[in-house]
C-alpha cells in the first residue's frame, strides 16, 4: 500500500508539539493518548492514526499538486518505535521513575522533530536497514 509521503511528516509536526507539551508539563495522561495514536498508527497503519485522519480530510485537499507515494511499512514501524517509547515512558511513570520516563520522551520527541523538521524518518530508516539484514520483511 502507498501513502501521500507528506501525512507522515504533518504527523510527526503534531507529536512533536504533543510531546514538548508532555515534557512542559510532566503529563503522564498527554503520553498516554500519544501512545494511544501510536497504537493505532502502529497496528492499523499510520493513514487510519488520528492524525492522518486530520491530515487526509483537512490538510491534504488544501495542498497544491500531488505528493509523492510512499510505501506503508517504513512509516508503520517508525510508528511501532514510537509506541514502543511511550510505553517505555508510561512503564517509568507507573514505578515511579521520572528519570526513564524523561528519557524515553525525549528520544521520541528527537525522532519526531528529525522527521517535521528535516523530513528524516529515524523509524522508517531502521526498518529499511532491518530490511537489508533480511531481519524482517
Amino acid at each position: 500500500m502507498q501513502i501521500d509521503a507528506r501525512g507522515p511528516r504533518f504527523g510527526a509536526a503534531i507529536t512533536l508539539i504533543i510531546l514538548l507539551l508532555v515534557i512542559y508539563f510532566d503529563s503522564a495522561l498527554l503520553l498516554a493518548i500519544q501512545t494511544l495514536v501510536w497504537a493505532i498508527g502502529a497496528f492499523a497503519g499510520p493513514h487510519k492514526s488520528p492524525y492522518g485522519f486530520i491530515f487526509k480530510t483537512l490538510v491534504k485537499p488544501r495542498l497544491k499538486g500531488v505528493g509523492e507515494l510512499e510505501n506503508v511499512k517504513p512509516p508503520q514501524f517508525a510508528q511501532l518505535v514510537g509506541f514502543l517509547f511511550g510505553v517505555v515512558g508510561l512503564i517509568g511513570v507507573a514505578i515511579g521513575s521520572p528519570t526513564v520516563f524523561l528519557i524515553a520522551t525525549a528520544f521520541a520527541l528527537a525522532a519526531a522533530f528529525l522527521n517535521a523538521v528535516f523530513n528524516f524518518c529515524l523509524g522508517c530508516e531502521m526498518y529499511l536497514l532491518l530490511v537489508r539484514a533480511r531481519l524482517i520483511r
